[in-house]
């Protein structure tokens, strides 16, 4: 069962970044799906890995058109992912060393995060770059 389900509701009219949202969904039901599943801690890590790098990917991504662009709440936005990036890095630097496990707290906490950033900070930047061409 999915933790959290692509809609319409979180698309912010960029093709691209909906695009990576879908596949940042799709890499949060995996890890609760490998936390569910009982599989190996090395799966999971993994799994958390290839998250965290995606996540710096995509925001690297959208931090270069804020930059091209002149999106007047970039710093604040920035800030965001600066504080997401942090928390998910404890997260795995604690899970690797064994002091937490996997729990339905942490995947709800990833889950919450990214939907609330979607429909909130990310629809703002939607907004900002349809009025300015980009879909």
């Amino acid at each position: 069962m999915a933790l959290i389900e692509w809609s319409e509701s979180l698309s912010v009219n960029v093709t691209t970044f909906d695009n990576e949202h879908k596949k940042l969904i799709d890499m949060i039901n995996d890890l609760n799906d490998a936390m569910r599943e009982g599989k190996s801690n090395h799966v999971m890590g993994d799994i958390i890995s290839r998250l965290l790098d995606y996540t710096r990917m995509h925001f690297r991504a959208e931090e270069q058109l804020f930059s091209k662009y002149g999106y007047p709440d970039a710093e604040l936005h920035k800030k965001e992912h600066e504080e997401l990036v942090k928390k998910v890095v404890d997260i795995q630097e604690r899970f690797n060393s064994g002091q937490i496990a996997l729990s339905i707290e942490i995947m709800n906490f990833l889950r919450d995060w990214l939907r609330n950033h979607i429909k909130k900070s990310d629809k703002a930047y939607g907004s900002f770059f349809n009025e300015i061409g980009v879909t």
